[in-house]
């Protein structure tokens, strides 16, 4: 393939790795704890929202109310000391097909640099990749730590990227991998495009309905993924 800068940004949850439910254990405790609410989740579809916006409504569910700011760090704090130790003994914790061979062709090709856009906290993030030992291959990104709105922070996992790449990006060498309609909007919301891939909970058929650039079943043929980068 060409030798053209490209910035690849992957989401995490249903595209790279599937935590078994850690993130919605971890939310229920930290409600439990602090607000004395069971169950929080109960009512809430995560797919696609940052983590901060998940707080916020299950606070609304839940509760009749939003979260002060405050709140919000509170409750993230709660999450983040659950959600180490809900990944690290998840049954349900698997890494999506190919993904370990896909990181490895791409992270020696010198003019793609590989981050991260998901609405997960960073710290969160780091802790679901780590147990697969991915955290080594994104060293950039964009996270719901930097923004709730989810296209502001594949903006600034943009911006943090092209800092790293080997020469300037314009919009059609930022690329968005995710698995959900979100992951399309944001990428779009950007100014980047996106590979849709339906490996999380929507399928390819819904997928294609929203306009990715292209929408894979699953991203485990590495040659296929890297022939479809360079027709982009």
């Amino acid at each position: 393939m060409g030798q053209r800068p490209r910035l690849l940004l992957f989401d995490v949850d249903g595209t790279l790795i599937l935590s078994g439910g850690a993130g919605i254990r971890s939310v229920n405790q930290a409600f439990l704890r602090l607000f004395d609410v069971p169950d929080a989740m109960a009512r809430c579809r995560p797919d696609g929202k940052t983590d901060p916006a998940i707080f916020r409504e299950v606070a609304r569910q839940t509760m009749g109310r939003d979260l002060s700011a405050e709140e919000v760090a509170k409750v993230a704090e709660a999450y983040l000391e659950a959600l180490e130790d809900e990944v690290r003994t998840s049954a349900g914790y698997r890494v999506m097909p190919g993904v370990p061979r896909l990181l490895e062709a791409l992270a020696p090709l010198t003019h793609l640099v590989l981050g991260l856009a998901t609405g997960n906290l960073e710290r969160g993030a780091r802790l679901k990749l780590e147990r697969a030992d991915l955290n080594r291959y994104f060293g950039t990104g964009g996270f719901g730590s930097d923004s709730e709105d989810r296209t502001a922070l594949v903006r600034e996992a943009i911006r943090r990227g092209a800092l790293e790449a080997p020469g300037p990006l314009g919009p059609e060498d930022v690329v968005v991998i995710g698995d959900t309609p979100r992951d399309i909007e944001a990428a779009r919301g950007a100014g980047a495009i996106c590979v849709a891939v339906a490996t999380g909970s929507v399928s390819l058929e819904q997928l294609r309905r929203h306009g990715p650039a292209a929408a894979l079943s699953d991203l485990a043929d590495p040659s296929a993924f890297l022939d479809l980068l360079e027709s982009l």
